[in-house]
């Protein structure tokens, strides 16, 4: 039993102004995003994190910080757990863009939608999800933190939930939001918190012969 904490990255300036950061550098945290990366950590404070990963995106880095301080842990960047690549479509207004023709697209079947000049949701979606299957056997019997973006962690949560890339939108991923993922090496997936800004209580299980039969049958 292995976990993964993934962990959305604090308020900035962008969000409330209604504009897609995507990976432009220099979209800091503000104030608040910065009291909530380290609110964050306060609530991990407890857990055994033994690896720290992030988005290479600046807001990202910058919600890690508190977390690498508090368990004296390098942040490592990870780039397939960057933001989608929104192409022609970064750092512009959502209000302009949902005038577009495509906008309907994105919202109601996204699983079909390719960003002009950035790439699709569903190849967003693999990269993240393969980079943290890779994760979870580098990682086993340990937790582990990764810090991304909403739509990212959206989409790896609707994958592990077996729900279709098209609905993903219907999960919740709030600023500073952990939601905490069990992929066993047996294949056994769990979703152990959605959404969570409250203290978590999760322990590592040492897993018995026993165990690992029940769980190929079940």
């Amino acid at each position: 039993m292995g976990i993964i904490l993934l962990l959305r990255h604090g308020e900035n300036e962008w969000v409330k102004k209604g504009r897609l950061a995507g990976w432009i550098a220099g979209v800091h945290l503000n104030e608040k995003g910065k009291e909530q990366a380290a609110a964050a950590a306060q609530r991990l404070a407890h857990l055994s994190i033994t690896a720290i990963y992030s988005s290479p995106v600046t807001r990202c880095l910058e919600t890690a910080q508190p977390l690498a301080e508090q368990f004296a842990l390098p942040i490592i960047p990870i780039e397939a757990m960057g933001e989608v690549r929104y192409g022609k479509w970064e750092g512009k207004k959502v209000k302009k863009l949902a005038k577009k023709s495509s906008w309907h697209t994105v919202q109601h079947f996204p699983s079909r939608h390719r960003f002009p000049g950035g790439e699709s949701l569903l190849e967003a979606q693999y990269r993240a999800v393969s980079a943290l299957e890779t994760l979870s056997q580098q990682h086993r019997q340990e937790i582990i933190v990764v810090i991304s973006h909403a739509d990212i962690i959206k989409m790896v949560l609707a994958h592990y939930l077996g729900v279709h890339l098209d609905l993903f939108q219907r999960i919740v991923i709030a600023p500073a939001s952990v939601s905490a993922l069990d992929l066993s090496p047996t294949g056994m997936v769990r979703i152990l918190r959605l959404n969570d800004d409250g203290p978590l209580q999760i322990t590592i299980k040492k897993q018995e012969p026993a165990d690992l039969k029940s769980e190929t049958h079940s």
